[in-house]
């Protein structure tokens, strides 16, 4: 594979990537003109699904995909190293990659709490610090992080999740000032309920429910969640910085 032209197209790089709002996300992108690598931990038949809609949408796109965990900091460096030499540069991060394991706190096992924090806040923060320096060296870069209403309000049943997404939200105040001074804004969306496999599987009865506290009366597509996160990643975003964009149908009014 051929390196992209450095200094014509912009390139983004997207964990979570094959799936739900990260396929979304990458499938906007692409819409956008963005030549795209999408980073998943193990279904490679839906990370193969999600480069040749790519490629659907943009032929002359160069789309490619790493497999990888990214809680393992090996691997992070070898993701973002083979990314860097096929693209020639890094503009965009995404972070989507993400797990739970829901329970209530007294029946939670250490292992659960564990295995959530360390993919959705050490995976975070792992290629967010294997990004950063190239991005230094541009001196210009977006980064957005996601995270999850969860995080800002809590939610039973879910201490582990809203525990790391409540970090990814710290963590990323904390980037947004050091990468201030470098031209590099990192900012953070956070969804309500959002239609994908993963609230899929979620009973029927819960997931009416919670649609019925929401004032749109719906769960949100993928894809709206997509477009939030690529204006704050665009260049049309010049001046926001460390915040939180809840896109949530207004659940939390």
């Amino acid at each position: 594979m051929n390196k992209v032209n450095e200094s014509v197209t912009p390139t983004a790089l997207i964990t979570g990537g094959s799936r739900g709002i990260g396929r979304a996300c990458a499938l906007e992108l692409a819409n956008r003109g963005y030549h795209v690598g999408i980073n998943f931990a193990g279904n490679e038949a839906a990370a193969s699904e999600t480069i040749e809609l790519l490629r659907e949408i943009n032929p002359e796109g160069i789309f490619h995909k790493f497999k990888g965990d990214v809680s393992d900091e090996a691997v992070v460096k070898d993701v973002v190293s083979e990314f860097l030499h096929l693209y020639g540069r890094i503009d965009v991060l995404i972070n989507c990659a993400g797990i739970t394991r829901d329970g209530l706190l007294v029946g939670m096992k250490p292992e659960a709490f564990d295995d959530v924090i360390r993919v959705n806040l050490r995976g975070t923060y792992l290629i967010c610090k294997e990004v950063f320096r190239p991005m230094m060296k541009q001196r210009q870069g977006r980064v957005v992080n996601l995270s999850s209403v969860c995080g800002v309000h809590g939610n039973a049943g879910q201490t582990n999740y809203a525990a790391s997404k409540a970090g990814v939200i710290g963590f990323t105040k904390s980037l947004a000032k050091e990468g201030a001074a470098r031209g590099i804004l990192a900012n953070v969306v956070a969804p309500g309920f959002v239609e994908t496999d993963m609230t899929a599987a979620l009973p029927e009865a819960t997931r009416d429910a919670m649609k019925e506290a929401i004032p749109l009366k719906r769960g949100a597509r993928a894809e709206e969640i997509a477009r939030a996160v690529a204006f704050l990643a665009s260049e049309d975003n010049t001046y926001i910085t460390g915040q939180t964009l809840e896109v949530d149908g207004g659940m939390f009014l």
